[in-house]
């Protein structure tokens, strides 16, 4: 069973001006699918990791080798990173449920998007800033290089609802080294409707 780059949802330019088609075409053409063939070599060396999926794969990543931990985290965070962005005006709300939540656990929606940016913002060199489900609450989190929170390696694990990739391929030829600016461009392509899809999945296990 090959893993496959799955298309993107919207066009290229569909996120301009917050990601620009040129690094969308780059991240998902080039860097995605070079995660997704690698991976596949991976797993075909290692009949243990066959006829599994990245999620059933992840519980036990400390085993695998280390590719298979590096790239299959990279096929499965950009996976749900293409599906997490959507264009302005196709982006919806927070549902009341999720909005409640955030009140509850994060201090507030502004406060929950200055500390996610500041996540992001501070993981150092390349990674990823989270917002999961982690035993019936929200925390944000972040993970180095292609690490998510359903790895046995991460200090915090939980069912993810929310993912920016703070790799420098997601956002250097716009942004340069404005990791900050990229963060608050960010907020304005979140695809709600995918999010309070996670979070209601999430609090329903």
């Amino acid at each position: 069973m090959a893993f496959t780059l799955p298309p993107l949802p919207y066009a290229y330019d569909a996120l301009e001006p917050a990601i620009d088609k040129e690094t969308m075409t780059f991240h998902h053409d080039k860097h995605h699918q070079t995660y997704v063939d690698n991976l596949n070599k991976a797993v075909d060396a290692d009949a243990s990791l066959q006829n599994k999926t990245l999620e059933e794969i992840f519980t036990s990543i400390s085993t695998a080798p280390k590719a298979v931990r590096n790239n299959g985290g990279g096929h499965w965070n950009h996976s749900l990173f293409w599906e997490l962005l959507a264009p302005a005006g196709q982006t919806g709300e927070p549902s009341a449920e999720l909005a409640a939540t955030i009140d509850r656990d994060l201090g507030g929606m502004d406060k929950f998007k200055e500390d996610f940016n500041a996540a992001g913002a501070a993981q150092f060199g390349s990674g990823w800033a989270w917002l999961i489900v982690q035993n019936g609450k929200l925390k944000i989190t972040s993970t180095p290089n292609q690490d998510n929170p359903l790895m046995d390696v991460v200090e915090e694990r939980g069912e993810v609802v929310l993912g920016a990739d703070v790799w420098e391929h997601a956002y250097y030829l716009k942004y340069q080294n404005r990791r900050a600016d990229y963060l608050k461009s960010f907020w304005t392509v979140v695809n709600w409707n995918k999010v309070n899809e996670l979070y209601a999945a999430a609090v329903a296990q």
